[in-house]
């Protein structure tokens, strides 16, 4: 049992709280107010670094040879033609203009933006006494028939079909890299305004008399996902809503409703306004954690209200409403804030994840809870205080009863029956759990919908291009002037023919590929001469024809890139391409050659994944062992932890089995889903458990004093649990995926939680014998 000096430090605190209610209150306001007038400063911050976890050795490499190689942030804009190919006058003006917006958008590099109407853009052709090239289509170039004709066939000469022209010819697209930083300013590249020209200067101008633009890359999916996060604000209204009307429902009244969810908002402004002076933006991925908080919030706002009311219909309403509100608190004072720090020792773990994105997560997750002490702890508790109290109704809500319903669950023949019941499912969870995959289960950008304009374009250009989309790039390295060596060569060609044989790979494109094109073009393109020459200074004559700027080769020959294309970049997808990429480099890398990963878009999304799936269970550990802490600290007892601990990890384990069910992947998006239920789970098992402490001393049956506690601390958990999942659920029908996702995951979580808390704290205390369940059930606790 909680040792009385401790009730006493509570009550003390609570007392001195009180009896500066005046000067607290307006202290508290007056932040309220300045917090949220921070709070409507803050942006939306979009960045592709953050994305990068760089400690990770693919990121190293990739940012090794970053300026020589370009950045994997892409964007590719398609042009699709409205007749049968892209040889018309009308297709080649809109083509043309089309590349000139792109070249000149905001953070593009200008010298790698690639087109048929660039002149980084070239073909090569045998004549009678050597080689003729030029540009694709010429400076001279007239719309005429004859004209439309020669650039067909630069087309084909260039190589160029698949890769920039669709192999149906139906359509072209602009190739071009994002710097991280505006050129012109110096400052982090802003996505959405990106995102917000290519809609107006290229989509809205020029996809008109049939013309279909088509555009994908980092950039348009933050402004896609910037664009579906502005409904999650309806989707907070009716979350809101319903909320308002659940809570009045079980307060039976509006000043109780009005006072409980304003101090929620309350701590959202405070969270978002701290974030705001400390220099933060948001993130459009941490778009939901407002709402997370918001739910927190309420979690305590409800227990706060109803331990008020409970505290003003004692001895017959004797106490004042500022009497009610000191002994309320004093109460939740340390259930409250052992609640408050589990929940911010959750999010805080994730930051085990070093990826700046998860990492600007947790820390708004954690700032946000943790001004739930100031907002709603205190501040929701003063203003109770100043409440009439003779004006609230002293009639119990229905859902009381309905709490009381779970007192069945501290019988001794309910742990008989439920326990091992528990653990069974525990079990089957626990094997369906170890099922769930890291990284992306669907194909484009998984977290809008695949009906989403954004997937379905790129699911064109995956059809229609040999190259695709999805882009990991091994680097090979190698000494100086490697790439003359006859059997360098040959090793890096075993090595992409190995590759594009793996299951999902759709093309790959190596310096050795091109030096056979260009063998054979040199023996008047026979077949037979497709080979890598034995000759070094043979092999020079194809080089020369090559650029640095087609990011096969660097300067001086030392580094050639292996570009392999995948057909998405599903977690299955990566995991075979990763895996052959290491076996082979295991088997054939010295130390004049080396085969590392990785860059391009997939390879970043590799070294994420990898991330993710090597922290989650270091981060669920860290949480767990965070959380025993606390609870053994508030209670002083190993047997309050087990009570906590078992229904937390119950739950846990059943989520993830969720997720593998509903192959739900564990990505970015997803991860901080396990850390918010164990921190709305804390919340009900050490609120109940709390009940459960402050029955102790009454001379009843273990019956009884759960009976007490589900009317003082359960039908609160009861109400939170239902509203918060009915809220959520409404998130399914959202546009993007990953709202719907959460949406699924985080009901179950609320309602899941809400039940073990409810049905296994009673079981698990009365048979450790937690607050005198043994002693005062002799005869009840087989």
């Amino acid at each position: 049992m909680v040792s009385e000096h401790r009730t006493d430090f509570s009550s003390r605190i609570a007392g001195l709280v009180l009896r500066n209610r005046n000067l607290l209150t307006i202290l508290l306001l007056v932040a309220t107010c300045f917090f949220g007038v921070q709070a409507s400063k803050i942006k939306v911050d979009a960045g592709f670094e953050k994305q990068l976890p760089k400690k990770h050795p693919y990121i190293e490499t990739f940012l090794k040879h970053r300026q020589e190689f370009g950045s994997a942030n892409r964007l590719l804009v398609l042009v699709e033609s409205p007749t049968d190919d892209i040889f018309t006058p009308e297709y080649f003006e809109v083509m043309k203009a089309v590349t000139d917006e792109v070249r000149y958008l905001k953070g593009v590099n200008r010298g790698a933006v690639r087109s048929i109407f660039t002149p980084n853009v070239r073909f090569v052709e045998i004549v009678e006494g050597g080689f003729s090239g030029g540009n694709v289509v010429p400076a001279e170039f007239q719309p005429t028939p004859e004209m439309l004709s020669v650039v067909r066939e630069n087309i084909i000469k260039a190589n160029i079909v698949g890769r920039l022209v669709a192999n149906d010819f139906k359509s072209a697209m602009v190739s071009a890299e994002l710097i991280d930083q505006d050129p012109q300013t110096g400052e982090q590249l802003n996505y959405l305004e990106v995102a917000s020209e290519l809609e107006a200067k290229v989509r809205s101008k020029y996809e008109k008399n049939g013309f279909r633009i088509r555009i994908i890359g980092f950039a348009k999916a933050m402004g896609d996902i910037a664009d579906g996060a502005a409904g999650v604000l309806a989707f907070f209204g009716i979350a809101f809503a319903i909320t308002l009307i659940l809570v009045l429902w079980f307060t039976r009244s509006w000043i109780l409703t009005a006072l409980s969810l304003g101090c929620s908002l309350a701590a959202v402004a405070w969270g978002l306004g701290m974030l705001s002076i400390l220099g933060f933006g948001i993130d459009p991925m941490s778009i939901l954690v407002p709402f997370l908080v918001f739910a927190i919030a309420i979690s305590h706002s409800v227990q706060i209200a109803h331990a008020f009311k409970e505290e003003l219909s004692e001895e017959n309403g004797s106490h004042s409403s500022r009497h009610a509100a000191e002994r309320s608190l004093g109460r939740l004072w340390i259930p409250g804030t052992v609640a408050l720090l589990s929940d911010s020792a959750g999010f805080l773990t994730i930051m085990l994840l070093e990826i700046r994105i998860i990492q600007e997560l947790a820390l708004t997750a954690a700032i946000g809870v943790s001004m739930i002490f100031f907002s709603n702890l205190l501040l929701l508790t003063l203003c109770l205080s100043y409440v009439n109290g003779e004006r609230l109704t002293k009639k119990q809500s229905s859902i009381v009863q309905v709490a009381k319903c779970f007192r069945i669950f501290s019988s001794g023949q309910a742990a008989r029956i439920f326990l091992p019941f528990a653990f069974v499912l525990g079990v089957l969870g626990f094997f369906e759990a170890t099922k769930v995959k890291v990284g992306d289960l669907e194909p484009g950008v998984p977290e809008l919908r695949q009906t989403e304009r954004y997937n379905v374009d790129s699911r064109y250009i995956t059809e229609h291009y040999s190259i695709g989309v999805e882009l990991i790039s091994v680097i090979v390295e190698a000494t100086a002037d490697a790439c003359t060596n006859p059997d360098v060569l040959r090793q890096i060609d075993h090595f992409a023919w190995q590759v594009q044989n793996v299951e999902g790979v759709q093309s790959t494109i190596s310096l050795p590929q091109i030096i056979k094109i260009l063998n054979a073009s040199w023996n008047e393109g026979h077949p037979a001469w497709r080979i890598i020459p034995r000759n070094p200074q043979t092999i020079v004559q194809s080089l020369f024809l090559i650029q640095t700027d087609t990011g096969l080769l660097n300067a001086d020959c030392s580094v050639m890139p292996v570009l392999i294309f995948l057909k998405d970049r599903r977690s299955e997808t990566i995991k075979r391409v990763v895996q052959v990429v290491k076996e082979y480099a295991t088997k054939h890398n010295t130390e004049e050659l080396k085969f590392q990963l990785a860059s391009g878009n997939v390879g970043i999304a590799a070294a994420r994944n990898e991330v993710v799936s090597a922290a989650q269970t270091q981060m669920l550990l860290l949480v767990y062992a965070a959380v025993s802490l606390l609870v053994l600290l508030a209670f002083r007892s190993f047997r309050a932890v087990l009570c906590v601990i078992f229904p937390l990890s119950l739950v846990s384990v059943l989520c993830y089995a969720l997720m593998s069910w509903l192959e739900i992947g564990l990505t970015l998006s997803t991860l901080p889903v396990a850390a918010l239920g164990v921190g709305v789970g804390v919340d009900y098992g050490i609120y109940i458990l709390n009940g459960l402490r402050i029955a102790a001393h009454k001379n009843m049956s273990f019956e009884a004093r759960y009976e007490s506690a589900l009317a003082r601390s359960g039908a609160a958990v009861l109400l939170t649990g239902l509203t918060l999942a009915v809220g959520v659920s409404t998130w399914y029908f959202s546009t993007l995926q990953f709202q719907a996702d959460m949406g699924i995951l985080l009901a179950f979580m609320f309602v899941a939680n809400m039940i073990a808390a409810l049905v296994l704290i009673p079981i698990l205390a009365r048979l450790t014998g937690l607050y005198g369940a043994e002693k005062n059930n002799p005869g009840k606790n087989s």
